[in-house]
C-alpha cells in the first residue's frame, strides 16, 4: 500500500514563511529536470529500503518550504514503478493517485504541470509546479495503449529504462548495449504521438542513439554527466549529447557522486560538467536535472548509515550504477539545500558564462523544450 503521509494543515506554517521565499518577478525561472519534493530526514530511522521505492512521498512541510525558498520554479518527481516487487501497473496508478493528493491538499503552493505555460503561470502565482515523471517503463512495457492513459492522468515524461534492461532497451549498466527493442520504437511512437517527453536518463548507449534516431519529437536526457570528463556508464557521451541537441532536445546535468573519477563530486565538477555540455551541445540545450530535493540532511552520520544499508540493497537487487558507492552521498555536499542554486548561478558568473546563459541553463531552456513537445 502507499504510505500517504498527512499533507493537511501546512497553510499555517505557510503563512509565516520568510518574504524571500517566494520568487520575485524579476528572478529566473528555475527548473529541475529532474529531482523531488521530499524531506530526506524522514528516511533516517526506519527499515531501509530501495532507492527506486516512489511510495515513500517523504512530502511534507518543510520540503515545501525548503523547495519554495529555493526560488524553484518547477521539478520533474518520480512517481510510479522504478524497480522492486510490486506490480508496476498498479503501483504506478496508486503513486499518481498519492501525488494527485497531495497537489490537491496544498493547491495555494503546488501546481500539476501539463504544459509549457503551466510553467510560466508556476512562476507568477510563486507556486513550484508539479511534473509528473517516469524513471522507468515497465508500467507501460508490452502495452503500449498506456501511454494515452498515462498522459490523460497528467504524465509528461517517460524515460524508456533505468540502470538494467527492460523489454523496451537496454539501460546504462547493461554490458550488451542491444539497442531499442521493436517494441520500444512503438512505445517512443505513442509517446511522441501523445505529446508526452522521451527520457533517455539511465539508457544505454546504443539505446539512446536509436531512440534519438526512432523519435519524431526532440528527447530528452533529464540527467546525467558529461562522460567525456568522467568515463562512467550513467554519464553521456558527446555522440549522445550532441545528438540530443541537434534534434532540438534537452540536456540536464545532476548533482550526483558520477561527476568524479572517484564518486567525491563537488560543486565545482557540476560546474564543469555544465560548461562542457554548453560546448557540445549549444547554450539553448543545457539545463539541470539534480536528481535530489532541497532539503538538507540534519544528521549527517545517521544519514551516511542509512544509504551504505540501501546501497547493498540496490546492489543485491541489480539496479545500482557503477559509481555509486556505500561511503559516497547522492548529491553535491557543497551544493545543497535553499541556496543551490544561488551557488551555482555565483559559480557560473565566476567562470565567465553569461547572465543569458546562465538564465538558460537554470530553466529557460527546459521550457522552451517543453514548448517544442507539450505545447
Amino acid at each position: 500500500m502507499i504510505s500517504r503521509r498527512q499533507t493537511l494543515g501546512f497553510a499555517a506554517a505557510l503563512a509565516v514563511m520568510p518574504a524571500f521565499a517566494r520568487a520575485s518577478a524579476s528572478d529566473p525561472i528555475i527548473v529541475n529536470a529532474l529531482g523531488g519534493l521530499a524531506n530526506p530526514n524522514l528516511q533516517i530511522g526506519r527499515p531501509a529500503g530501495l532507492a527506486a521505492d516512489t511510495s515513500r512521498l517523504d512530502f511534507d512541510e518543510r520540503a515545501l518550504r525548503d523547495a519554495l525558498a529555493s526560488g524553484l520554479t518547477a521539478v520533474n518527481i518520480t512517481l510510479g514503478y522504478v524497480a522492486g516487487p510490486q506490480d508496476p501497473y498498479t503501483y504506478t496508478l496508486e503513486t499518481i493517485d498519492a501525488w494527485d493528493k497531495v497537489i490537491a491538499d496544498n493547491s495555494g503552493k503546488l501546481l500539476l504541470v501539463r504544459t509549457a505555460a503551466d510553467i510560466r503561470w508556476a512562476k507568477a502565482q510563486g507556486k513550484i509546479g508539479v511534473i509528473y515523471g517516469f524513471q522507468n517503463a515497465v508500467q507501460i512495457g508490452e502495452h503500449a495503449e498506456r501511454v494515452d492513459e498515462f498522459a490523460a492522468r497528467g504524465v509528461r515524461i517517460v524515460q524508456l529504462t533505468y540502470n538494467p534492461a527492460n523489454m523496451l532497451g537496454d539501460g546504462s549498466m547493461v554490458p550488451e548495449n542491444r539497442g531499442l527493442s521493436e517494441q520500444g520504437r512503438k512505445v517512443v511512437a505513442k509517446l511522441n504521438a501523445a505529446k508526452v517527453m522521451v527520457d533517455l536518463s539511465h539508457s544505454g548507449e546504443r539505446t539512446c542513439l536509436d531512440a534519438i534516431a526512432a523519435s519524431k519529437t526532440p528527447i530528452s536526457i533529464n540527467h546525467t554527466g558529461c562522460r567525456a570528463l568522467t568515463d562512467l556508464p550513467r554519464n553521456k557521451t558527446d555522440a549522445e549529447l550532441r545528438g540530443v541537441a541537434e534534434k532540438g532536445g534537452f540536456v540536464g546535468i545532476y548533482f550526483m557522486p558520477f561527476l568524479a573519477p572517484d564518486s567525491y563530486a563537488k560543486a565545482d565538477d557540476v560546474v564543469a560538467h555544465i560548461g562542457h555540455a554548453l560546448n557540445v551541445c549549444g547554450e539553448d540545450h543545457v539545463g539541470i536535472g539534480t536528481d535530489g530535493s532541497v532539503a538538507t540532511i540534519d544528521d549527517m552520520e545517521a544519514y551516511r548509515s542509512a544509504i551504505a544499508v540501501e546501497h547493498e540493497e540496490r546492489k543485491a537487487a541489480g539496479i545500482a550504477a557503477k559509481g555509486e558507492r556505500a561511503d559516497t552521498h547522492p548529491f553535491i555536499i557543497d551544493l545543497r539545500g535553499p541556496d543551490q542554486f544561488r551557488k551555482l548561478t555565483a559559480m557560473m558568473e565566476a567562470k565567465g558564462h553569461k547572465p543569458r546563459v546562465i538564465e538558460k541553463v537554470l530553466g529557460a531552456n527546459f521550457v522552451s523544450y517543453a514548448e517544442r513537445v507539450w505545447g
